[in-house]
């Protein structure tokens, strides 16, 4: 069966059994910010699953187009990896469940009207406990015990580990369907039916609760189960997928044949360009963000495995018709772009390889170096600066110092890019300068951006290039300057975001030309100032005096300068431990994340503030200097965890108690700091604490901001001072209690009239009164004190009591002593109650109580209850 055919032929057979086929969803779900791409079948019916809105259909069939990255390295190497692929789906949302689910998979996977495969080549697992999926299994399918496999929660259940580890929320147990191809212990899964049908709710023992309406959601892989179908030993040998890997080994050069060496990149290639087609053809270009990464990476990845087999210009655009060649059947759309899709893939293609070729002669300064160390190893440090910096992927990397009979040291490299966190701030319209290729030609005619800003705050500047509509231009007028713009100077005084500071901001001037800088950047070398020219044109080649925001420059030195103060005080209150692992620096405003395994108390921020202001009014010398890395190691200064550092570093030290690695700007002493004030702490990560604090005139008016608010409640409060209003709070305090009293001794003669209009409307059964009542607003006490009342006034009562607290039923059921003595049960009555809303309780026979989560049959609960006493006293 060829693979267009089995698609058709899977939603056909599910359609029949009363499934609604629906298409595709995108490969994008933009509407879904949870994801990146559909990672799965059922993710377009979260709404359906959740009983979110209006459910126009109870059942569902689909051949869904996934993306996923999880396996990337196995991809081209194991049989079945893909990073796209397809999955055949069907799903119940509260219809049919295991019995249908089972037989139709078993129905559609051996009858020789479907797929016709032969049930001895078939076996299946279950969750340990589900003993309903196992005796459907064995007793109905009749599929003998030996090849049907028990596994646990981590092997077969939906999310695995649930019952233990979490999370909260609806889960399932799985039963999954392999195929032995030849009889062999070798298999391949094929089918996994989930069964949604619980509810997680807190640690076990017991909390897995039965939900009111179970669904199903299963998977098919389209491609895994052609590959049994057609009798081949890997999806990329299916009719569809050998088509491709053919036509990429033809354009590469070296041909297809699945146990060349050449077929491992081939199938890589194959795998990537089809998931950047279906990804491009939906809007998402190769970037710098979120997305658009992950295209940009499987492009490179793609094209880098061309580059090795010595493919040297781009070639993965040509791809493109013969992946909409196999695709378009079920997608037609995709032909639909094949012209934009191709440009889009050959402009990157070429940008990257223009990045390579700019990196080798890094790479050369980099073997060198390990050969002159008689090392036969590139540091993890090098390789991710090639990466970081010149956007050398790691293979790569490797793949040349094995060529130079070198290594890699791996496991460094994977370290750093772990610990690397990309926060650029800059927004989409710099990452979409900064990915399309502008910049790329610049780096051509000018190396880096000459930074005077630790000099000086104003610098005679010339033009060396002009981003705008993400193209290099030669000059720009002020008329329909809509969007941001970019200028490169030769040198600047603007400090570029990095290590936590934000980007300087300011004026770029000349006679008649004024360009207003409202963000500060860097690339690589180069500084970008973004902004909008106010007067004027701009044209490459002029020179413009380049003036930063002094004001706002001053009060960004005095936050980073406070934030290594706040490092020396944390280590110093909470121990060597509490590392920086972030910070963000603004005007007297800093933000600084530490790691620490607990909250800090009111006594230690105290301290630490303490600490701060006392380094402040020492007025220690702030210095800086320019120093080889090592010898800034021996002399003990910190840097930031995971932060890439030259040869060469700047030192910032103040007085003999702070050493850190650091390129900001700094004040000169750290009584120009002012004041610092810690604002807050919290979580923002497991281990990882954060501060915000303020400095200078900002710390000076949130301390005379509190100062006016407390003069305002005391002046509300009707007190002198401030320092009088814990008593005056303490005073009020008192009365409310008092007040309350009140109001209990009220609705308690309020309660005793409820109790003889419920006694006299009361259904009497052989002498004993029913009484069920909804006590609207009430609480638990007052549920007990009408309860009381109503007993003491009848002397045969039976009653069953509820009200909603927090959108939760709570139920309160007595009885008198003489119908104990009859076995009239209190407990059991609030127990049938109990169990119609979703929940349950007990107590002693003369009263009980429980609770319940839907209060919505809170009514019905109480008849339930009412009926439960009418039983037993007409029994």
């Amino acid at each position: 069966m060829k693979t267009d055919e089995l698609r058709e032929s899977y939603l056909s057979f599910f359609e029949e059994k009363g499934c609604v086929k629906r298409p595709s969803d995108v490969l994008v779900p933009r509407h879904d910010r949870t994801v990146l791409f559909t990672p799965a079948g059922m993710n377009q019916f979260k709404d359906q699953f959740l009983g979110v809105g209006k459910l126009e259909f109870t059942s569902a069939t689909t051949c869904q187009m996934c993306l996923r990255t999880g396996d990337i390295q196995n991809v081209g190497v194991t049989a079945y990896h893909h990073t796209f692929f397809e999955m055949l789906g069907n799903f119940s949302f509260g219809d049919y469940f295991k019995r249908e689910a089972i037989h139709w998979a078993w129905e559609y996977l051996t009858d020789k009207k479907y797929l016709g495969l032969d049930p001895n080549l078939l076996s299946v697992t279950v969750y340990l406990d589900d003993d309903e999926a196992y005796n459907i299994w064995r007793n109905e399918i009749k599929l003998p015990a030996n090849r049907i496999s028990r596994e646990n929660e981590h092997e077969n259940f939906w999310p695995a580990g649930a019952p233990s580890d979490g999370p909260d929320g609806v889960c399932g147990p799985c039963s999954e369907i392999f195929y032995h191809p030849n009889g062999g212990k070798d298999n391949v899964e094929i089918w996994n039916l989930v069964f949604t049908q619980f509810n997680r709710v807190g640690d076990p023992p017991n909390n897995l609760k039965p939900l009111p309406k179970k669904n199903i959601d299963t998977g098919m892989g389209l491609e895994r189960t052609a590959s049994v179908l057609q009798g081949v030993r890997s999806n990329f040998e299916i009719d569809t997928l050998k088509r491709l890997c053919l036509a990429a080994g033809d354009i590469v050069g070296t041909g297809y044949d699945f146990d060349a060496t050449s077929g491992r990149p081939v199938r890589r290639i194959s795998d990537h360009v089809r998931a950047i087609t279906f990804s491009i053809h939906e809007g998402v270009n190769p970037g710098r963000d979120k997305e658009s990464y992950v295209v940009r990476q499987l492009l490179r990845r793609a094209l880098l495995e061309g580059y090795l087999l010595g493919k040297r210009e781009p070639f993965l655009h040509q791809l493109v018709p013969a992946v909409v060649e196999i695709m378009k059947t079920p997608y037609p759309d995709i032909a639909q772009t094949v012209e934009n899709v191709q440009s889009t893939i050959k402009e990157e293609e070429e940008q990257f390889l223009g990045v390579i070729e700019k990196g080798l002669s890094r790479f050369e300064v980099f073997l060198k170096t390990a050969e002159q160390a008689g090392s036969s190893v590139i540091s993890g440090e090098d390789a991710f600066d090639l990466h970081q910096t010149d956007g050398f992927l790691i293979e790569l990397t490797e793949a040349l110092a094995a060529k130079n009979n070198m290594s890699v040291n791996r496991t460094e490299f994977n370290n750093m890019m772990q610990r690397h966190q990309k926060d650029s701030g800059s927004g989409a319209f710099l990452d979409s300068v900064m990915s399309e290729g502008p910049l790329t030609a610049l780096h051509k005619t000018i190396s880096e951006t000459d930074f005077k800003g630790y000099e000086t705050t104003t610098t005679e500047s010339k033009v060396m290039g002009i981003i705008a509509e993400d193209r290099l231009v030669e000059s720009m007028v002020e008329k329909g300057h809509a969007h941001p713009i970019v200028v490169v100077l030769d040198q600047t005084p603007f400090y570029a975001e990095a290590g936590g500071q934000v980007g300087d901001t300011g004026f770029l001037e000349a006679d008649g030309i004024k360009f207003e800088v409202t963000n500060t950047q860097k690339n690589a070398g180069l500084y970008l100032h973004v902004g909008h020219l106010l007067t004027g044109k701009l044209e490459q080649g002029q020179t413009l005096t380049a003036t930063v925001t002094e004001p706002r420059r001053s009060g960004i030195q005095r936050a980073h300068s406070a934030t290594h103060l706040l490092h020396h005080a944390l280590h110093t209150v909470l121990g060597e431990n509490a590392m920086q692992r972030g910070s963000k620096v603004e005007e007297d405003t800093l933000r600084f994340d530490f790691s620490h395994s607990k909250a800090v108390t009111p006594e230690e921020i105290s301290r630490i503030e303490d600490i701060i202001n006392q380094r402040v009014s020492e007025g220690a010398p702030v210095t800086t200097e320019l120093m080889k890395l090592q010898k800034a190691r021996e002399l003990g200064a910190m840097a930031l965890f995971g932060e890439k550092y030259p040869d060469y570093v700047r030192v910032v030290q103040m007085g003999d108690f702070s050493t850190e690695l650091c390129g900001g700007t700094h004040l000169s002493n750290t009584g120009q700091v002012g004041l610092c004030k810690i604002i807050n702490e919290e979580l923002v990560a497991k281990g990882v604490r954060r501060i915000y604090a303020l400095t200078g005139p900002k710390a000076l008016e949130k301390t005379r901001d509190t100062e006016k608010l407390l003069l305002e409640i005391a002046a509300q409060m009707k007190v002198p001072r401030p320092d009088d209003l814990p008593v005056r709070i303490q005073h009020l305090q008192d009365e409310l209690r008092e007040t309350k009293k009140q109001l209990t001794k009220f609705s308690s003669k309020s309660l005793a009239g409820t109790a003889d209009d419920l006694l006299e409307e009361a259904p009497v059964v052989n002498d004993v009164k029913i009484v069920a009542y909804h006590a609207k607003d009430a609480s638990r006490d007052q549920l007990r004190e009408l309860a009381d009342h109503l007993r003491k006034k009848g002397k045969q009562v039976a009653l069953i009591l509820g009200t909603v607290l927090d959108g939760k039923v709570a139920l309160m059921a007595a009885v008198n002593s003489d119908l104990v003595k009859q076995g009239l049960k209190a407990g059991d009555c609030v127990k049938a109650a109990a169990k119609v809303v979703g929940g349950g309780g007990g107590g002693r026979s003369d009263m009980a109580e429980a609770g319940g989560k839907d209060p919505d049959k809170l009514d019905e609960a109480l008849t339930t209850g009412a009926d439960y006493y009418r039983s037993q006293l007409e029994a």
